[in-house]
């Protein structure tokens, strides 16, 4: 049953710093989804429960409180059921965080989407929890809406090889790779079979149009393992693209790099910022006595690496902000000519003929008044 508060305890008098209105006496599974579809009409991209603080949402950057109460270990303990099912504490209680996908249908025709994360926590001295969703758009977003440079678009589809795409978490490489799937797939000509990997999955292409273009989706480790197992799966089922959510280790990075050998085209991200250091940290996840025959492999399939950070625009909202670099035959060549232990310093010297840095897609945001001199001097010196 819903309780009414004075106005004079709302959380500040603009609109989205309002808590919910039919905020209940005590969260039961019932009012979660009423909850979540409010906080998505409010514009939140994420909502975060923790145990002994009210729910927050984020609206462009800015945290605000979505409850007037705090939430005890019984209104947890709600949430974690609803959204996870009843493994979800003891799952904590075993040191592992939880990964997933949350959906809501209010009719046959609407779905809302959430991607999750479940950690515990420590409050107040006792073992706690934090929900973290992140709201995810119906379909996936177009090249255009992301603003996305013309060269990283005419260099994102190239006929085999590894597309690489960087930043650090929350930085938006999911939705970048969804929108160039997207792309991709509404091609006249299609793209064949395309075999994703995510854990979990975020974005989904149900009202794509394709006909020439066929995509299954594969959510780790939900219906395989882990990304190396999802990797040999594809080999097994004659796809034109593989889509690896993540390449963080020396397995992975393996099995990727020899998809693309064999005549694939592989999508894969990771967690590294700019373009030489990516290069860098996957070949540093290999042992001191293969790294030098890894490193050529890497680069024989190399075609493009984007780097991207979210930064604040001075008019409300983010943008992303991108350093890239296409590896054509030309650059490829001249690297392999090299040890390599060399290559960072070369591929910043390549750099700006070969794409652009991250410091001066940060010049252009700047000069074009869309992001603060702050927010201009932090990213020209996050990949120098």
């Amino acid at each position: 049953m819903a309780t009414r508060k004075p106005v004079s305890l709302l959380k500040g008098t603009e609109n989205i710093a309002q808590t919910w209105p039919d905020e209940p006496v005590r969260f039961t599974e019932d009012v979660i989804d009423a909850f979540l579809l409010w906080c998505v009409k409010k514009n939140a991209s994420d909502v975060t429960f923790q145990t002994d603080r009210p729910v927050y949402t984020e609206i462009n950057g800015t945290l605000y409180p979505a409850t007037y109460r705090p939430l005890d270990a019984a209104d947890m303990a709600v949430v974690l059921h609803k959204i996870y099912g009843p493994e979800a504490q003891a799952r904590l209680a075993a040191a592992k965080d939880l990964d997933l996908s949350y959906e809501i249908r209010p009719d046959r025709y609407t779905r809302f989407r959430f991607r999750v994360n479940i950690t515990a926590i420590l409050s107040k001295g006792r073992d706690s929890a934090q929900v973290t969703m992140r709201v995810l758009p119906n379909e996936p977003p177009q090249m255009a809406d992301l603003h996305i440079e013309e060269d990283i678009v005419k260099s994102w589809a190239p006929r085999q090889g590894m597309v690489i795409v960087t930043g650090p978490t929350g930085s938006g490489k999911t939705t970048l790779l969804a929108a160039g799937c997207r792309m991709i797939l509404e091609r006249s000509r299609g793209c064949g079979k395309l075999l994703t990997y995510e854990a979990p999955i975020e974005f989904v292409y149900d009202t794509i149009k394709s006909p020439r273009s066929l995509i299954a989706q594969t959510e780790i480790p939900r219906h395989l393992p882990n990304f190396a197992h999802g990797v040999r799966n594809a080999l097994r089922r004659k796809p034109n693209i593989i889509l690896v959510g993540e390449s963080r280790d020396r397995e992975t990075i393996s099995a990727s790099i020899e998809a693309a050998q064999t005549g694939h085209l592989v999508y894969t991200t990771t967690h590294t910022i700019g373009v030489s250091n990516t290069i860098h940290r996957m070949v540093s996840t290999f042992e001191i006595s293969e790294r030098a025959e890894r490193a050529y492999s890497l680069l024989e399939t190399l075609r493009l690496v984007v780097t991207q950070a979210l930064v604040p625009k001075t008019d409300g909202g983010r943008m992303g902000v991108r350093e890239w670099m296409h590896f054509s035959d030309d650059v490829r060549e001249r690297l392999m000519e090299m040890d390599y232990t060399k290559w960072p310093g070369e591929i910043q010297r390549l750099l700006p003929s070969y794409g652009q840095s991250m410091s001066r897609s940060a010049e252009i945001a700047f000069e074009a008044g869309q992001i603060d001199r702050l927010n201009y001097l932090y990213l020209s010196g996050i990949t120098g």
